[in-house]
């Protein structure tokens, strides 16, 4: 009803202007801004939620400004030349269009992101869950007093697969769940908040050790398996090995183009992961002091007015590089899109996890704090977890034991 009054009020506001002034061009003016005017409500909600919003404002009001300077000077004088004043507004019309269509474009790339994750298809004790079982009656049973566990997504299967092997069969209250997966850096949060027993994840980022060290709080980390942190990128691109060097090239700023790389002349677009995320705190390890370049960044919209700035999770662009864990990538994720690099020369598998060629493999470790009120259960689940059981269920999973047979 109100769009309705105005679009009236406009409209005889319009018949005024021409019956006082007897102008066609006045009159054809004054239509084409109230159909400016509506179009511009359309404009304004594709606008709001798109991530170029500033740059298309900007295109916008250069697009009034230089119509209006049209209508002005077109119903003044004639001439050609005045119609030339057109070919600016056309310029924002093409830009435009061309940014929301780029936009559409990198919305539709598939990305490598936690939440594409099926999570329920590693939850314990449902059926036909992704979780392996052991070949034998475990030697652990757990009945009460149940730790309760999070961790890393990319470590989920694994110690799913601990506690469907452990822990009793049932359905359990919401809040009395005892396994979770909350990501890496709620993981700690919840250690450090005493709702987890035990997290499993890779080490602590300095930010997230300093948070423990500060309340004197003790950090117990027991090296479990290993994995390969890897560099992925688009399978088309024609790099296939990169060295040390070249990673903290990229990642300084100071490695621009691949073609620097013996690939295809394009830039790199380096993506990374969230500050505090397991693979995050791995990557600042490889970098160690060498300064790292502002990640790549998107303005997210959740609703009218609520924008926040986070890091881009990895899109697959054919100039992009990412990185994640190798069973993550290869196995949860399943991407046939991606193509892992080698360092160094080595490429990253188990064999070459296990006999330490592959130069960034690392232990995952399940972490728990060190206190006298600790869960009973706490200790006697790890050393399980280092038992030839445990070991053989990280194995089954696809990581790599950390006690070989």
């Amino acid at each position: 009803m109100p769009v309705i009054i105005v679009l009236l009020a406009a409209i005889i506001l319009v018949l005024l202007v021409y019956l006082k002034s007897k102008s066609k061009r006045l009159l054809i003016a004054c239509l084409i801004g109230l159909a400016l005017t509506i179009i511009s409500f359309y404009v304004f909600l594709i606008f709001i939620f798109s991530i170029y919003r500033a740059v298309l404002w900007l295109l916008l009001g250069l697009f009034y400004i230089s119509v209006i300077i049209f209508l002005v000077l077109w119903n003044l004088k004639d001439g050609k030349k005045v119609y030339l004043v057109l070919l600016f507004p056309l310029v924002c019309i093409i830009a435009g269009i061309s940014i929301i269509y780029y936009n559409d474009y990198v919305s539709n790339i598939p990305t490598l992101n936690e939440d594409n994750i099926l999570l329920y298809n590693y939850e314990p004790f449902t059926e036909n869950n992704h979780l392996v079982k052991l070949d034998e009656e475990s030697d652990l049973k757990l009945t009460e007093n149940l730790p309760v566990l999070d961790g890393a997504t990319a470590l989920y299967p694994v110690y799913a697969s601990f506690a469907q092997t452990v822990y009793p069969e049932g359905k359990y209250d919401h809040s009395q769940e005892p396994v979770f997966c909350n990501k890496t850096d709620s993981a700690y949060e919840n250690l450090f908040e005493g709702k987890a027993d035990i997290i499993f994840c890779a080490e602590p980022s300095k930010q997230q050790l300093k948070q423990f060290n500060d309340s004197g709080k003790k950090l117990k980390l027991v090296p479990i398996g290993r994995e390969a942190f890897v560099f992925f990128v688009n399978k088309e691109n024609t790099v296939e090995n990169l060295t040390i060097d070249n990673i903290r090239g990229i990642y300084s700023g100071k490695v621009r183009n691949w073609k620097e790389l013996h690939g295809i002349n394009q830039k790199i677009r380096a993506f990374q992961r969230p500050e505090n995320s397991g693979s995050q705190t791995i990557f600042e390890k490889i970098m160690g002091s060498i300064p790292i370049i502002k990640p790549l960044r998107e303005n997210v919209s959740r609703g009218m007015g609520d924008i926040i700035n986070q890091v881009a999770v990895y899109r697959n662009f054919p100039n992009a590089i990412g990185y994640s864990f190798l069973y993550f990538s290869t196995e949860m994720l399943s991407n046939n899109r991606i193509k892992l690099l080698s360092i160094d020369g080595v490429y990253p598998s188990v064999r070459t996890i296990q006999d330490n060629t592959y130069p960034f493999s690392g232990n995952f470790y399940a972490i728990y704090i060190d206190s006298d009120e600790i869960n009973k259960n706490v200790k006697p689940f790890i050393d399980w977890i280092l038992s030839r059981q445990g070991q053989a269920l990280i194995a089954k999973t696809g990581y790599t034991p950390i006690k070989q047979e």
